[in-house]
C-alpha cells in the first residue's frame, strides 16, 4: 500500500497525474456533443452556451475559492491576457471544434485536435526565435502523416467529401486556438494560482459564449429542447470543462505548457474507444494506424525545459 501511495504522490507532485486526468475530462467532451447531436437538431452555438452558462457559476466560484491566493491585485496587463486565454481557449476553439463536430466522427475529431501539441511546440519555438530541431520535424511529420491516413480513409469511405474536409478545417482551428490558449496559460502561471487562472479565463469564456449566443440565437427554443440535451450539457460543464480546466492548469503550472500536451497521448485513444462503444463509431485499421502514428509521433516530441514557474500542492490549492 505504502508503495502505491508514493507513488501516486510523485504523480500529483509532478503533475502528470493532473495531465491524464485533464485529457480523460477532455476526450469525452466530443462524446457528450455527438449524443446531443443525436438527441436533438440543437446547434452548435445553442448546445456551447448551454455548457458555458452551466460552467459559469463553477468558474466564479473557483474565482472567489482562490481569492486567499491571491498573490498580488490583477493589473490592466493580467486582465487583458485573462480576456485573450478566455477568447481563444474556450470561446473561440470550443465553437470552432462544436462546429466541426456536426460533420465528422468523434474520433477522426479527436485525432485532429490532438496534433495541438505540435503547434504548442511551433508557437513556443515562433516566441523564443529558436529553430526546431530535427528530431522535432521528424516527430510532427510523422503526427500529420498519421492524420493524412486516418483523413484521406474517413474522406473515402465516408461517401461525405465536402462535409470531412469542412469539419476537418474547423477542427484544426480549433486545434490552432486552443495551442494559442495552451502557450499563453504556461506564461499566465507565473503570475497568478492556476486555480484562479482557471476560474477567470473561464468565466472570460463563458461570458463572451453567451453574448454571442444572446445575439445570435432564439432563446425561446431552450424550453423545448430534450432532457437529454441538458444531461449531457450539464456533463459537460463538469466533466469536460471546469475539472479539465482546473486540472489542465496544475499540469502546467508543475510541467510546462509542452509536457502537458505531450502526456495527453491517452486523449484520443479514450475517445475513439468512446466512440465505438456509446456512438456506435466504426474503427478502421486505417484510423487505429493513423491513431498509432500520431501518438508516437506526440511521443517524439522533445520538449525544452520550462522556465521557472510557481510550484503548488494541493493543500496549497485548497487553502
Amino acid at each position: 500500500m505504502k508503495p502505491m501511495h508514493a507513488l501516486l504522490q510523485r504523480y500529483v507532485q509532478n503533475g502528470s497525474l493532473f495531465a491524464v486526468l485533464a485529457a480523460l475530462g477532455f476526450s469525452f467532451k466530443a462524446i457528450f456533443v455527438k449524443l446531443s447531436y443525436v438527441a436533438s437538431d440543437v446547434d452548435a452555438i445553442t448546445l456551447l452556451a448551454l455548457r458555458m452558462g452551466l460552467s459559469l457559476p463553477l468558474f466564479l466560484w473557483l474565482v472567489w475559492f482562490s481569492r486567499q491566493q491571491a498573490s498580488a491585485p490583477l493589473t490592466w496587463g493580467s486582465v487583458m491576457r485573462v480576456l485573450l486565454l478566455g477568447l481563444f481557449g474556450y470561446y473561440l476553439a470550443s465553437l470552432f471544434d462544436f462546429y466541426g463536430l456536426q460533420y465528422i466522427s468523434a474520433g477522426l475529431e479527436r485525432l485532429i485536435l490532438f496534433t495541438y501539441p505540435t503547434l504548442v511546440l511551433l508557437f513556443q519555438a515562433i516566441a523564443l526565435r529558436e529553430r526546431p530541431t530535427l528530431r522535432t520535424l521528424a516527430a510532427m511529420g510523422i503526427c500529420y502523416v498519421g492524420l493524412g491516413v486516418a483523413f484521406v480513409h474517413d474522406l473515402s469511405v465516408s461517401g461525405l467529401g465536402n462535409q470531412v474536409i469542412l469539419g476537418s478545417l474547423w477542427v484544426f482551428a480549433s486545434a490552432v486556438a486552443y495551442a494559442l490558449y495552451y502557450s499563453g496559460t504556461g506564461m499566465m502561471l507565473k503570475r497568478m494560482s492556476s486555480m484562479r487562472l482557471a476560474g477567470l479565463a473561464g468565466a472570460a469564456s463563458s461570458i463572451m459564449v453567451l453574448a454571442h449566443y444572446l445575439m445570435v440565437a432564439d432563446t425561446s427554443q431552450l424550453a423545448h429542447l430534450p432532457a437529454a440535451v441538458w444531461a449531457n450539457a450539464g456533463l459537460m460543464a463538469v466533466f469536460s470543462t471546469v475539472m479539465p480546466i482546473y486540472w489542465a492548469a496544475l499540469a502546467i503550472q508543475r510541467m510546462g505548457a509542452t509536457q502537458t500536451a505531450a502526456v495527453g497521448n491517452l486523449g484520443p485513444v479514450l475517445t475513439m474507444l468512446a466512440s465505438w462503444a456509446l456512438l456506435n463509431e466504426t474503427i478502421s485499421t486505417y484510423q487505429i494506424a493513423g491513431l498509432a502514428l500520431v501518438l508516437f509521433g506526440v511521443s517524439r516530441l522533445k520538449p525544452g525545459k520550462p522556465k521557472a514557474e510557481p510550484q503548488s500542492t494541493m493543500a496549497d490549492e485548497a487553502a
